[in-house]
């Protein structure tokens, strides 16, 4: 007799979902050449990955104020360095989750964001999305690109 599965539990998938993008937003960090941290941006206009990834965290953080969520202290751009950042991601991811985890056992709102926590989950992990994006582009533009195995290790959800 074959084994029963388990139900699909959408309030899971989506905090799984959501905690499997703060691991690829991780990763492309960690993966980082040591060179691209700092790498001024082409033609001196825009922000260093440093100041990207702080940027995530500190727009994490600006939504947990307005969401009554723990709240998480700002990284300054100027002096992070990048194990202060990992370490800020994972604190703003952990109080999101915890906002997120409250929000979709309950009446599915998140105060200061419509429609809804799945709204918001999409909202979070379409900026890092983003801002991988640039990281990826500004590492490369600063003659510093990301090794090819993490480019394609960002795609690999199921195993991050």
């Amino acid at each position: 007799m074959a084994a029963k599965s388990k139900p699909f539990v959408l309030i899971d998938a989506l905090l799984e979902m959501y905690a499997a993008n703060n691991r690829i937003t991780r990763y492309l960090i960690e993966n980082l050449p040591e060179e691209a941290w700092r790498a001024e941006p082409p033609g001196g206009k825009g922000r260093t990955v440093a100041a990207i990834a702080s940027h995530i965290h500190n727009v994490r953080g600006m939504w947990l104020k307005a969401a009554g969520g723990e709240p998480v202290a700002k990284v300054e751009p100027q002096t992070v360095t990048r194990a202060e950042a990992l370490a800020a991601l994972d604190r703003s991811y952990a109080a999101l989750n915890k906002l997120l985890a409250g929000s979709l056992a309950g009446d599915g709102r998140v105060k200061g964001f419509r429609p809804d926590a799945v709204g918001f989950i999409g909202y979070l992990v379409s900026h890092d999305a983003h801002h991988r994006g640039q990281i990826a582009m500004l590492a490369r533009q600063a003659g510093h690109p990301l090794p090819q195995k993490a480019m394609f290790g960002m795609w690999e959800w199921g195993q991050r």
